[in-house]
């Protein structure tokens, strides 16, 4: 496939850090981007994803929008319609096309948005050593690295729907090595700091909805050392656990019933969707593509339970995220050539391969309170009916997750790349 980004050039060691992400994130969204048609670009498989042109699209409404409108004077839109068809949920910026009609969007092309891209950056050129923006450009980068995993997922749920199943990369994920036995990371309980305090360098950014730093009471317990695997939930399966109504939350059972669920998502016999089309299942590789009922359900069928997001964030703090040998390399830069499709493969690391499924409740910290201003949206507002997970994925940013990370879904999504991590008292 492609390797070079269209409109962002390599930085150069006289950038600042700051500007080096700016140009490495930018590139990073378009180079995945590059084995796609125009078509590919456009289609939206269902009302939770988004066409991979739109996000290329809305990541750069909200440089325009948040950075360039306001800091840069006499700055004009690169098109004045454009932000109707682009602002994804932010009230505070006015009227938008309806989410579910974001993949009737034949126009703007994607080589016009991938112009209004090159615009874009280029008009941010000034800014990047600005400090008065810093923190809003922090923010910016990090929304796109958001953005990069949600284009590799929806395009896999859109390329699934395809009865040919076409392949996004050439290469697909070599096979797992066995997990082999559980073991188990014992905590003691007690009293404990969560969230984000800003104090750590390689904790410099975070999201409003990390902090504040806390405390919190646990109760002895364990944290699975590996995550549930393919092969552990087709035993889960042949038992019955899809049929077994005592294993499944009220809703779960109900969600069983309304949709007919018998697998994870992308699972037919002997085979799983990948970004490389159909491949064989990999029985030692951990499961993904399952929801919250799923998680609930097998942790019971187990004999364990979900954590908490306080006891998996005991056990990752003071590990480092930023880095994970498990990390997918597509995410690692914008050198794709030699990478295989973005796949759990399994490991002792808390972090990169599935995000993970807590039992914890999205809700704000004691003392949360929201940015002022439109960016005050971004997190807070959607603290109502999910759940938390923790870690990070093989499609997540590299040095995107940390332990204090909040990633959250409804109980029913199941298109993310999200997993399993037992837990139980003790």
């Amino acid at each position: 496939m492609p390797t070079e980004a269209s409109s962002v050039p390599a930085a150069s060691s006289e950038e600042t850090p700051l500007a080096q992400s700016f140009a490495a994130t930018r590139a990073l969204s378009e180079a995945l981007v590059e084995p796609l048609s125009d078509a590919d670009a456009t289609i939206q498989s269902m009302e939770d994803a988004s066409p991979a042109k739109w996000h290329l699209a809305h990541t750069t409404w909200f440089w325009e929008t948040f950075l360039l409108r306001d800091h840069v004077p006499g700055y004009e839109r690169y098109d004045a319609d454009w932000p109707f068809l682009f602002n994804s949920y932010y009230e505070a910026e006015g009227a938008r096309i309806a989410r579910f009609s974001r993949g009737l969007l034949s126009r703007p092309t994607l080589g016009e948005v991938l112009d209004w891209r090159a615009a874009v950056n280029e008009a941010m050129e000034p800014l990047l050593s600005d400090p008065a923006c810093k923190d809003l450009i922090r923010l910016g980068i990090a929304h796109e690295q958001q953005h990069i995993e949600l284009l590799l997922t929806d395009i896999k749920h859109a390329l699934w729907h395809n009865p040919l199943g076409p392949a996004m990369w050439d290469a697909a994920p070599g096979p797992s090595a066995p997990a082999g036995e559980q073991g188990w990371h014992e905590h003691p309980g007690g009293i404990a700091l969560v969230g984000h305090d800003g104090s750590a360098p390689d904790e410099a950014f975070a999201f409003d909805n990390e902090g504040p730093r806390h405390r919190v009471l646990l109760e002895p317990f364990a944290l699975a050392d590996r995550l549930v695997t393919n092969g552990e939930w087709a035993e889960f399966i042949a038992d019955g656990g899809y049929d077994t109504a005592s294993l499944w939350l009220s809703d779960g059972w109900a969600w069983v019933g309304e949709t007919g669920a018998r697998a994870p998502l992308y699972w037919r016999e002997g085979e799983a969707f990948t970004h490389a089309g159909w491949q064989k299942r990999d029985p030692h590789a951990p499961v993904t593509h399952i929801n919250y009922f799923e998680a609930d359900a097998f942790a019971s069928w187990a004999g364990m339970r979900l954590p908490t997001e306080f006891e998996w964030e005991a056990i990752a703090r003071g590990q480092d995220g930023s880095a994970s040998a498990t990390a997918h390399d597509a995410c690692a830069g914008n050198q794709l050539d030699d990478a295989a499709a973005p796949a759990p493969r399994g490991g002792k690391e808390l972090f990169g391969d599935c995000w993970q499924f807590t039992r914890s409740a999205y809700l704000p910290y004691p003392r949360f309170r929201p940015a002022a201003g439109a960016v005050g949206e971004y997190n807070g507002k959607f603290m109502s009916g999910q759940f938390v997970l923790k870690g990070a994925s093989c499609a997540t940013v590299r040095g995107h997750s940390r332990a204090s990370y909040r990633n959250f879904f409804y109980p029913h999504q199941q298109w993310q790349f999200t997993g399993l991590r037992l837990a139980r008292d003790l």
